[in-house]
């Protein structure tokens, strides 16, 4: 008999891919417009995800070296640095933008 734990169940779910798309410079930095990655249990948070990233190669690295600088969106919806990403599908990359 398997017994679910909630943290357990929470970790399998995470084991599975999710999108990350990336606009304007920080895709330039990165390389590329999206990519499907599996990220580790221990990234909880839009910014553990931006500093798990920026160890991946020196293209991540200048792409998020100022985190002030870079925004972050939750399934298409505006997050902020400390935010859970939880069972998101896609989290998006972006510079800050400006109104005109």
């Amino acid at each position: 008999m398997i017994i679910f734990v909630p943290a357990f169940a929470m970790w399998l779910k995470r084991m599975t891919e999710i999108k990350i798309a990336y606009f304007a410079w920080v895709r330039e930095r990165v390389g590329v417009a999206d990519e499907l990655v599996t990220i580790p249990s221990s990234v909880v948070t839009i910014e553990d995800l931006a500093r798990w990233l920026s160890a991946r190669d020196e293209g991540y690295a200048s792409a998020f070296e100022n985190p002030k600088l870079v925004r972050a969106a939750i399934d298409r919806v505006h997050a902020k640095p400390h935010d859970m990403i939880g069972n998101a599908r896609e989290i998006a990359f972006f510079p800050p933008m400006t109104g005109g």
